[in-house]
This record gives C-alpha cells, sequence and structure tokens, in this order.
C-alpha cells in the first residue's frame, strides 16, 4: 500500500466571473456562444480567472497537513477539490481510501428535533451508519458536554452549543482522510482546547488530516507540514513553522521613521543554535521556553549611535514588554554605508497560553530619532502545560491546607512542572 494518502498533480480550477444581461437580445447570444464554444482548459477566456493554478503535493498516510493564505488565495477551491464538490479544469488528484469532510457544522440538523435525534440523523448525511452511530452515542454526548440538554429540541441551544453538538458528531467519524475547514474555533476556550486535543487523536491513529483555516495557531498546533497559497498558487511548501513564518513576515505592520539611513530588513525568532546558531525561523514555543531574536538592519549611510529595540503586544496588540540593545548594557552601534549588522537578543518566554508579536525598532537617544519600526514583525504562540491565562506565567504553586489549628498542616502541594 502507497504511503501517499492524497496528492494534487498539477491541479487548476478555472471560474468565470458573473455575467449581467439586461435584455433578452444579450441573454441568448450569450448561451448561444457557449453551447457552441469548444472547452479550452488550457486558455483563459475573457472573464476567466484561475482559482487554483498548476498546485500541487502530497500528503502521506496519518500526516496532518495545513493549508493556509489570505482570502482570495484559493483556499476554499482546494477544499471542495478535496472534497469532491468539484472536479479540477486539469490535473489530477488521487485520494486513497474513505475520505469525510468536516466543514459546516450541524449542517442538517432539524430545529425541531431533539439533540438526541439530530445526532442520529446529522450521523447519517455524514454517512455513518446506524449502528456506528449507535456505538458511538455515549461518546459522542460526552464529547459535546449536553448531557442535560440532549433531549432538548435544538432549536433551544444557544449558537454555540448547537456547534459543539454538531462539532462533536463530525469528530468522531472514522475516514481514512479528514478534511477540515475553520470548524475548530466553534465553542468556548476549553471546548476549543478540547476539539483540537480530538484532531491530534484522529491523526495519530493512522489517519490523515488535512487543516484548510485562516487560525494559525491551530494549523501550528495540530501541522507540522503546511502549504502557503497566494492568488492561485503556490508560494511556500514545506515544515509549518518555516510557512507561517513567511506567510506573517510578508506584510508586517510598520511604523516609518523620520529618516530612512537605516532600515529593519528581518526579524526572526528561534529556538535552535544558541545566539550564533543558524537563523531558521520557529512560531511555536513552550511557556519558559528560551528563544533567540534575530534583527538585522542595513545602513544606507553612515550613522553612528544605535540602539536596537524588541517589544512584545498580545494579540489585542497591548504592549506587554519593550527594551532595547542600550538599555541592557551594549554600547551604541556605529554603521558604514552599505553594511549590515545582527542583533540577537537571548530572552525567557515567560508568557502564559497565547499569540504574542514581536516587533522591533532603530533608535538613536541622544538626539531622539526613530529611524525604523517595525511593530509586528513576527508573530510566535505559546502553549503552556499548565492552565494559565492572561500575559505573563508566574509559574505558581498551590498548597492546600485543612484544620483548625492556626497552622495546619499542608495536605496537597502542586508545583508546576
Amino acid at each position: 500500500m502507497s504511503d501517499i494518502a492524497l496528492s494534487l498533480d498539477r491541479v487548476s480550477k478555472k471560474f468565470r466571473r458573473g455575467e449581467l444581461h439586461d435584455s433578452l437580445r444579450d441573454l441568448i447570444p450569450a448561451l448561444a456562444r457557449r453551447l457552441w464554444r469548444r472547452p479550452t482548459p488550457e486558455l483563459l477566456g475573457a472573464q476567466e480567472f484561475w482559482a487554483l493554478d498548476d498546485v500541487s503535493f502530497d500528503v502521506q498516510r496519518g500526516e496532518a497537513f495545513g493549508i493556509i493564505g489570505r482570502n482570495g488565495a484559493g483556499k476554499s477551491t482546494a477544499l471542495k477539490l478535496l472534497s469532491g464538490i468539484m472536479n479540477p479544469t486539469r490535473g489530477r488528484l488521487t485520494v486513497r481510501g474513505r475520505l469525510s469532510a468536516l466543514i459546516e457544522v450541524g449542517a442538517g440538523f432539524h430545529p425541531d428535533l431533539t439533540g438526541r435525534e439530530n445526532i442520529f440523523l446529522n450521523g447519517a448525511i455524514l454517512g455513518m451508519s446506524r449502528s456506528e452511530i449507535a456505538r458511538k452515542f455515549d461518546e459522542i454526548v460526552a464529547f459535546s458536554g449536553l448531557e442535560a440538554f440532549i433531549d432538548t429540541p435544538v432549536k433551544r441551544y444557544s449558537s454555540g452549543m448547537f456547534a459543539r453538538l454538531g462539532f462533536s458528531v463530525a469528530a468522531h467519524l472514522e475516514p481514512d482522510v479528514l478534511v477540515i475547514d475553520e470548524v475548530l474555533s466553534v465553542g468556548d476556550t476549553l471546548f476549543q482546547k478540547k476539539g483540537v486535543d480530538k484532531m491530534h487523536a484522529i491523526a495519530t491513529s493512522g489517519a490523515t488530516v488535512v487543516f484548510v483555516s485562516h487560525n494559525l495557531k491551530a494549523v501550528a498546533d495540530l501541522c507540522r507540514r503546511c502549504l502557503l497559497l497566494d492568488q492561485g498558487r503556490v508560494a511556500a511548501l514545506g515544515p509549518t513553522s518555516e510557512v507561517v513564518h513567511q506567510y506573517l513576515s510578508a506584510g508586517p505592520s510598520r511604523a516609518d521613521g523620520p529618516g530612512s539611513e537605516v532600515r529593519i530588513t528581518a526579524v526572526t525568532v528561534r529556538r535552535d543554535g544558541g545566539p550564533d546558531g543558524e537563523a531558521r525561523p520557529e512560531v511555536r514555543f513552550e511557556s519558559g521556553e528560551r528563544a533567540w531574536v534575530d534583527v538585522d538592519i542595513l545602513a544606507s549611510e553612515r550613522t553612528t549611535g544605535l540602539a536596537i529595540g524588541l517589544g512584545a503586544l498580545d494579540d489585542s496588540h497591548y504592549h506587554v514588554f519593550d527594551t532595547s540593545s542600550q538599555r541592557l548594557g551594549a554600547p551604541p552601534i556605529t554603521l558604514e554605508a552599505g553594511e549590515r549588522a545582527r542583533v540577537t537578543f537571548e530572552v525567557t518566554l515567560n508568557f502564559a497560553a497565547g499569540t504574542f508579536h514581536l516587533g522591533s525598532w532603530v533608535y538613536r537617544y541622544d538626539i531622539q530619532r526613530l529611524y525604523d519600526e517595525w511593530d509586528a514583525a513576527a508573530t510566535i504562540f505559546v502553549a503552556a502545560k499548565r492552565d494559565v491565562r492572561g500575559i505573563v506565567n508566574l509559574n505558581p504553586q498551590v498548597v492546600i491546607r485543612h484544620g483548625r489549628a492556626a497552622s495546619p498542616e499542608p495536605v496537597a502541594t502542586v508545583k508546576t512542572p
């Protein structure tokens, strides 16, 4: 048996932009042209465009593979092709095994039926047999956390409850290849974590997972390899950390200073190799882990007295940290015209779990001049082994004491790993 579960070989999909016919006189000739015109897959008509153009990749059996890109990049078209909703205009798509698509949770739910009845209805729509649904019923209900409401009509559910039940049904499919859209964003934070853990369990059980999403943190958590689409073409394909870094670096939020004698050319976050190691970007870290942030600068003319700053924003773009090379005791930097320099910050990521954006700036303190600034040049996703929330991880300890004495003996002590 081949180790390739899913393969796209130079796949392209062509669409025609909508036409407006104001009269029967315009409509009849347009229909006649479509009937008599011979199809030309290789050429584009006046109103046609490539939604996907020459896309190729393989997904290994048992692999979790991500597809990312901006709106209009071709993700939805790729999703429909993978799900069998549409056929490619040219190229070949091969799927080995049973494929299921987890796209719209709760599709097919009837509002007047109870949660119990809708589990059987939705499971049947998704291709599960009645005996398979009955065997997994208790597990589906427990996963949703809706035991107390399972015999209530779903029209009385909140939108979050509705989505949780739909996701729970779909997540208990047993396909060889599972295609997932943005469904991991349903429910509250704890349920989203359960959803990601469930997808990890599906992937490690031997199923192949293809995850199409804007949620870069979820993609980084779930997928080891990733595809970046840009205007229907492959922009990057490789390890998720490197592809996500390329995607985020394509357009950082930048605030230009009054001068351009010195510019920041790159900001890279990495974990390997120490301060003098190879600058391989990384986006996933554990709370408390060491990281190195490389800031590359280039001078267009001789400039003296420079300091390089490093700052961090949370996902709401609230400033949570900043420092600079000079504030840390390093001497001011002098660059000649055309000279490059790299300033490396070694940091401990004492963040709570979440998404953080690192930025940098070039500044001269004695004349208070800002040369260049990137507000969010690199993004990292931080995970924590313990459930700590907020911005910082204080590495808490918990001591519980029982008894009536003034200083009873502790009966439980909990420490972070």
